[in-house]
């Protein structure tokens, strides 16, 4: 059985072998044919887990602890894809099915058990949880973000996801500016119809690359006047600034800056590493219940045979005590051959091999039957 996992930055294959260093070996020969590498100079830049550990790892992936940001959560869709793939090209079987079932359990219990995906650890995502602290429900608000980087879509994300009432995004470059807002349902705009638009915007969030402001103190002091002195709440993420210092002394603006948010940024930080030390508590009681579940049904097909047997025993002492009731015997008397018939055949192996290890001096069976029958 196996899983290719493949992101921007991690490639991991999850499998399971008979033999599990014979397997760990056909994966990397896999890995060199695939990409033309050789297979020594493959194995000097890979890691591997085997057995309890192989499991905590894929544990900590699915939770967001192994990612380049603690505790994000698009490891996780990305995880699920994976496996929906290898379910689909047939390479996933009985024991991974069982094991990614826990893990997406697992992953899901430390999301609800533990803070490691409630505090902001990137500016986009701090400034939307500003601006939530802010307004009470995003959808009765119009949001006005300003540039089309990576930064900028990230925000128009996180305010998808918090259902914003209406979006535009403006830039210099007016396709980029629709491209985006198309993908989140908003409006783009041109950079020079930004001061028409101003006044219309609740929150105001800008990141480009200009080397001057494109927010200036005049353009806010009309759109507040225009507004009828309702706030803008404004957070200027780009360095050097897009919105003029000078805003932040406006009643009605609150503006916040990249410093602001960096701050936000690492309390976040400091907060997930926190909440990690809880996950990782939930993570080893999962393994050792996980474990624990795996060896239980190594012995499953012993007990199923054990309770067979013991049912074939019952069932043959019944038929003969039927039968002595069918043939006008005592019902007591037919109760005491039971129960007896039924204690000896079922103790007869035992004590058998009992005798045997006492005769051999072999302690730990002794010990063994002591332990199985209560008898300590």
């Amino acid at each position: 059985e196996a899983m290719i996992l493949s992101t921007c930055n991690r490639v991991e294959i999850v499998a399971r072998a008979d033999d599990a260093r014979k397997g760990l070996r056909e994966v990397l020969a896999f890995l060199a044919n695939d990409r033309g590498v050789d297979a020594g100079e493959l194995d000097a830049c890979t890691y591997h887990y085997l057995d309890r550990e192989a499991a905590r790892h894929l544990y900590r992936v699915a939770a967001g602890l192994d990612s380049m940001v603690l505790g994000e959560p698009q490891i996780l869709g990305q995880l699920k894809d994976a496996y929906r793939d290898a379910e689909g090209a047939g390479t996933i079987g009985k024991k991974l099915s069982q094991l990614f079932q826990h893990t997406f359990s697992v992953a899901k219990k430390v999301r609800t058990d533990t803070e490691i995906g409630s505090s902001p650890v990137s500016v986009a995502y701090a400034a939307v949880t500003l601006a939530q602290q802010f307004f009470s429900d995003f959808r009765k608000h119009t949001a006005l973000l300003v540039g089309a980087g990576v930064t900028i879509e990230l925000v128009a994300k996180h305010l998808k996801r918090k259902e914003i009432g209406r979006l535009f995004v403006a830039n210099r470059n007016l396709s980029r500016a629709h491209d985006l807002a198309n993908q989140f349902g908003g409006f783009g705009l041109a950079l020079s119809d930004l001061e028409g638009t101003l006044p219309e915007a609740d929150l105001l969030i800008s990141s480009t690359a200009s080397p001057t402001a494109v927010v200036t103190l005049p353009q806010m002091e009309a759109a507040i006047k225009a507004r009828r002195r309702k706030p803008i709440f404004a957070v200027d993420i780009a360095v050097p600034r897009d919105i003029e210092a000078e805003i932040s002394k406006l009643n009605d603006v609150y503006l916040y800056t990249i410093d602001d948010l960096n701050k936000v940024v690492l309390e976040g930080q400091g907060s997930r590493e926190e909440a990690a030390q809880d996950a990782n508590r939930i993570l080893d009681e999962e393994i050792s219940r996980y474990l624990n579940m795996e060896r239980a049904k190594q012995v499953a097909p012993l007990i199923t045979a054990l309770r067979e047997n013991a049912n074939s025993v019952r069932a043959d002492i019944l038929k003969q005590a039927q039968k002595r009731l069918a043939k006008g015997a005592d019902g007591q008397e037919v109760l005491e051959y039971a129960t007896a018939a039924l204690m000896k055949k079922m103790l007869h192996n035992t004590s058998v091999k009992l005798r045997q290890a006492g005769e051999n001096s072999e302690t730990k069976i002794i010990a063994a039957a002591r332990a199985l029958f209560g008898l300590d």
